[in-house]
Parts: structure tokens; C-alpha cells; sequence
């Protein structure tokens, strides 16, 4: 498991509460900022991220966005003494596999890391109802804002759903109604507002947080 917060003494208390569970959990590395996050991340490649939320240089939702799509098979739990329903559905529409407090014990938190390795999805139990409220499609569910999604125009968005499901800039133009050129400054103007590279990772991104 690699440890991801930005304060050591924190980091410490962890590490020491995870000894009684060497058996389940091994500690291999540590980092206090995002950039150490993701460098660790790529050198360790550990099992499990357990990650803070809030970092004075964008937080855990910003780790996952730079350190998943090079490391795909890692998985990540999210640590943090917030209970927002906003922090826990940032994290994870980037792809954290749970959400715990900082009010857990060693040995759920070494329960919950061993969990989550294994596939499962971990959530302190009033956090359950903030991730199906917001992934139910259903009448009565609580709206969750997701800032980025949020920059995006509607017509932006209808973009960015056809792009995901394979559409080509053509096809796009043709169930819009608009021409190829408009599509293409569409596309561009995602690009620059979620500040992806190409298609691909437009698409993975719009499927994150259920566009498509």
C-alpha cells in the first residue's frame, strides 16, 4: 500500500495503527503532494492508494486524474476527515474505489485496504447513500456537482457523449445538425477545458462520469 497525505504526522499515526496488521497490509511508500503522489505511484505500482482528499495542490480527486491513466490496475481508497457528499462523488467519478473517514480504526482500515485490493467497493456507512443517490437514475436523487462537467455548455456535452460512444466527427454533425467545423471547435473547446490530449482520454473521461 502506498500512503498519500500531506501531513506527516498523520502519516505516521497511520503507518503505526497499520503494524498490528502487517499481515494484511505492507506500507511500501509515502508522499506529502501530488507530485510525490504520482511519482510514487509509478515507482512503487503498489496494490492499494490510500489517498487524502484535500491537498493544498489539488487533493486526491488530482492525484487520480494524473496517476490512474498510467496506472490503471492500481487501486484506490480515499481517506479523509470530510464527509461532504461533494468530496466523496469527486473522488470517486476519478475512479477511487472507496471512501472512509479518518474516524476508522487500524484494523477496519487494514479490512478496508485488503477489501478494496479485492475488488470490493468500501464506503463508512452514511457515505453509501451520497454515491447511490448519485449514480441512481432515479426521480428524488440528490444532484451532485461536479465542477469540470460544470464548465461544459450542453451542446458541449452532446459533443462530448457521441465522441465517447465512437461516433465519428461526421456522424457527430449529422445527429446535431451541425456542421463538421462546429463540431471540431466543440471538440476543442472540451480539450481545453478539461485539459485532456485527444479523444481517447475524452472518452474515458466522459464515461467516468457516466455521459455516455
Amino acid at each position: 500500500m502506498f500512503l498519500v497525505d500531506d501531513h506527516a504526522l498523520f502519516r505516521t499515526g497511520v503507518k503505526a495503527e497499520l503494524d498490528a496488521a502487517k499481515d494484511q497490509v505492507e506500507v511500501v511508500g509515502e508522499a506529502g503532494s501530488v507530485d510525490e503522489a504520482v511519482a510514487g505511484i509509478a515507482h512503487f505500482k503498489p496494490d492499494v492508494v490510500l489517498l487524502d482528499v484535500h491537498m493544498p495542490d489539488g487533493g486526491g480527486a488530482e492525484v487520480l486524474r494524473r496517476a490512474r491513466p498510467a496506472q490503471p490496475e492500481v487501486v484506490f481508497l480515499a481517506l479523509s476527515v470530510s464527509d461532504a457528499a461533494e468530496d466523496v462523488i469527486a473522488v470517486i467519478r476519478n475512479g477511487a474505489r472507496g471512501y472512509v473517514t479518518k474516524t476508522i480504526s487500524g484494523r477496519e482500515l487494514a479490512d478496508a485496504v485488503c477489501r478494496v485490493a479485492e475488488g470490493d467497493a468500501v464506503f463508512s456507512p452514511r457515505l453509501a447513500g451520497f454515491v447511490l443517490d448519485a449514480f441512481a437514475d432515479r426521480p428524488g436523487a440528490a444532484p451532485i456537482r461536479d465542477p469540470e462537467l460544470d464548465l461544459l455548455t450542453p451542446r458541449e456535452r452532446d459533443v462530448l457523449r457521441l465522441l465517447a460512444r465512437g461516433y465519428a466527427y461526421k456522424e457527430i454533425a449529422s445527429e446535431l445538425f451541425i456542421s463538421i467545423k462546429t463540431v471540431e471547435t466543440h471538440v476543442s473547446s472540451v480539450l481545453r477545458k478539461t485539459q485532456l490530449s485527444n479523444r481517447y482520454e475524452l472518452s474515458r473521461w466522459a464515461s467516468d462520469r457516466r455521459l455516455v
